[in-house]
């Protein structure tokens, strides 16, 4: 394994200078062309093709189709911050719109499948955005290729291609400035505008891995006999050896496989022995499977395999989400912002939205909108349109609501009992005596007498 690992790492890692032969693999835009295929000036016509970044593999492919079909599982808003703290759904905007049907011939699921999926598997993604009359973005193609142009004065156009229908649709022979152009990056490590995908991070595990599965093809192509030593104590020249093998070659291949063979002149037929080592295959392979998850963030619950160390889906799901799910889909919404000039969190921003991959846990979804609602974070409206339900009738489902024992903190000083300790306040005096009023029992008329009694004396 040494010895394989020191042929193979010069290759790849070892740099030459400007203008001296290099053998293979070779880093090209779309690829990696094998070494074998680099010796032939015509390549392409000898029956070679490029590899996505090498070989690939069913774990590469695992990891990567997990996070294109995931994240087109998941419905994109656009969201827009209100004054009083909440937030509201803009439905009449060009990126509302885009959400729903990108172009004429692709579903939002269709688009974002095929985004992801370009996104992981070449580090970088186009998407062509086409305006109408009122310069709203009204369609957004995917192309297959593009690069990045910088003008003198620092300014970004894009030359965009590899997208049949566009291409027959409208003129993208000039460069297309940056305004009008999706570009979805992982990191530069090379130039701002060429993103790299996690893969390259993988050539090791990778090539160790098909070599191996090219070791056991080739072992049970010759129907998983192992290879068969001939044994003789006479002595052989180099002719009578080279005769031998190839009538033994001939009685055991081919068509005659399962034949049984004549020894003569004192030969024997042994097989040859196995090393302990043919025994570890399979753990080097969950070894290099490992590698691959780990560069491209993956709970190994997520594709299969592994144990099940989490209580629940949504425990399973939000360790991936607080990882790498959570950045594919952070990096995708602040892409499509900047093409829409949203104002970003938490103003204006676009979410897509991750509640949908818990639609088939039902039990544990229901019991937390429950327990929403009893604790008075959801109104009952709003729990139930979670669930596509329509509203309580007579508006008795609009308000929050706790019960009747949660009380606020302050209960204890504001609310409590007087304190029997303090002093009472005094009695109201009692109402005068009718008895001792000398006014008691007098008529309208005695009053009048006695007022016009009053003023004669002051004349």
């Amino acid at each position: 394994m040494a010895n394989w690992l020191a042929r193979v790492l010069p290759s790849w890692l070892s740099r030459s200078k400007e203008g001296e032969y290099r053998p293979g693999p070779y880093l090209l835009s779309d690829g990696v062309l094998s070494a074998k295929a680099g010796a032939i000036l015509n390549w392409w016509q000898s029956g070679y093709s490029l590899q996505p970044y090498s070989e690939g593999g069913a774990m590469v492919e695992a990891c990567v189709s997990a996070y294109a079909q995931t994240v087109a599982m998941c419905p994109g808003d656009h969201w827009r911050k209100l004054a009083n703290g909440g937030r509201e759904r803009v439905t009449t905007s060009s990126l509302s719109r885009i959400m729903k049907r990108p172009n004429d011939y692709q579903s939002i699921s269709d688009f974002l499948l095929n985004l992801t999926r370009r996104l992981y598997d070449k580090g970088e993604v186009f998407a062509l955005a086409v305006r109408n009359e009122r310069r709203e973005i009204s369609e957004i193609h995917l192309m297959r290729h593009g690069h990045g142009l910088v003008a003198d004065d620092g300014s970004i156009f894009y030359r965009l291609s590899g997208n049949e229908i566009v291409e027959r649709r409208f003129d993208i022979t000039d460069p297309i400035p940056a305004r009008d152009v999706l570009h979805v990056r992982l990191h530069t490590p090379r130039h701002p505008l060429k993103g790299e995908s996690p893969i390259l991070a993988t050539v090791l595990e990778r090539a160790m891995a098909g070599a191996a599965l090219n070791q056991q093809v080739a072992f049970y192509l010759n129907q998983s006999r192992p290879s068969w030593l001939l044994e003789t104590d006479q002595n052989l020249t180099a002719e009578q050896t080279r005769q031998l093998r190839e009538r033994w070659e001939e009685q055991t291949t081919g068509e005659n496989a399962g034949r049984t063979p004549i020894l003569t002149a004192g030969l024997k037929a042994k097989s040859a022995p196995t090393t302990s080592q043919d025994g570890h295959l399979a753990d080097m392979l969950k070894l290099t499977d490992q590698g691959i998850a780990l560069a491209f963030r993956i709970p190994l619950q997520i594709l299969g395999i592994g144990g099940t160390p989490f209580a629940s889906t949504e425990a399973l799901m939000a360790s991936w989400k607080a990882s790498g799910l959570g950045f594919a889909l952070n990096h995708i919404e602040e892409a499509f912002g900047l093409l829409f000039g949203l104002k970003g969190q938490p103003d204006e921003y676009l979410e897509l939205n991750t509640n949908a991959l818990m639609r088939s846990n039902f039990k544990e979804r229901i019991e937390a909108l429950a327990r929403g609602v009893i604790t008075g974070i959801y109104a009952p409206d709003e729990a139930r349109a979670e669930e596509d339900l329509p509203a309580v009738e007579g508006g008795h489902g609009k308000m929050p609501r706790v019960q009747q024992q949660v009380v606020p903190l302050s209960y204890g000083t504001e609310m409590k009992p007087p304190d029997p300790n303090k002093a009472a306040l005094p009695a109201p005096a009692p109402e005068p005596d009718r008895e001792e009023d000398d006014d008691a029992g007098r008529s309208f008329d005695d009053f009048t007498r006695d007022i016009d009694a009053r003023i004669a004396q002051l004349h």
